[in-house]
């Protein structure tokens, strides 16, 4: 491992080190595999076809239309977002590199999340009521967003921290409600949320605030949505 001096967008001089190509390449598969976009439907998913009770009664067609609704704003949506913002040159990089390629994304994301928390918090009838945890979740991603958006005045808050932070606390939040044994399932969130970290230091310019303020932005987001609902 070596090191070599950098500039940043704030014409700042850093010590970047510089890792061996395959530690890079792990890094880089476990960033994509752990994207923001890919963890609400993670989250979704277990609860949906892991965890025991939360959707107990729904038949496989409801989960479907449960799991549906969810990719439509949390991946479609934001990749179609930022596809046409690259298209149409307003951002420099699909990767987001600087904070203000992230202002439009960052608003853009805040509209569909608030659309699907909304439309869950409003569901009584077909397929059937969403169980309020999937509405702490919902909510919880939205205002992971609106936090992240204002941090991003200030610093380039990493978003798959904030991802984990939220993830990993709504483990916590449902292991602390129920008495169903969420061990295994906190070992693996702690686990993963220690690889994504870990692997953003690694292939990505982020510092050390960055990282931790994420991880803090998606545990107060989940805290607050948790109050409210």
């Amino acid at each position: 491992m070596s090191t070599r001096l950098i500039v940043d967008n704030t014409s700042q001089l850093h010590e970047l080190e510089e890792r061996s190509q395959p530690i890079q390449v792990i890094a880089k598969i476990i960033s994509y595999l752990f994207h923001p976009v890919c963890v609400p439907i993670y989250i979704i998913l277990f609860l949906l076809y892991i965890h025991p009770t939360i959707f107990n009664g729904f038949s496989a067609w409801e989960k479907t239309v449960v799991l549906l609704q969810a990719i439509v704003p949390y991946v479609l949506f934001p990749v179609v977002t930022i596809l046409l913002l690259r298209g149409l040159n307003f951002i420099s990089s699909f990767y987001l590199v600087t904070r203000k390629d992230r202002i439009i994304p960052y608003v853009a994301c805040q509209l569909w999340y608030f659309w699907i928390w909304n439309v869950w918090r409003n569901i009584s009838g077909y397929p059937r009521a969403v169980p309020k945890e999937l509405i702490v979740l919902a909510l919880a991603i939205f205002l992971a967003s609106v936090i992240g958006f204002l941090a991003n005045i200030y610093i380039k808050i990493s978003m798959h921290a904030m991802a984990m932070g939220l993830m990993v606390s709504f483990l916590i939040m449902l292991a602390v409600r129920e008495s169903t044994n969420f061990g295994i399932y906190l070992s693996f969130a702690f686990l993963i949320a220690g690889l994504v970290c870990t692997a953003r230091f690694i292939c990505s310019d982020h510092s050390k605030k960055e990282i931790y303020g994420g991880l803090f932005a998606g545990i107060l987001s989940l805290v607050i949505a948790a109050f409210f609902v």
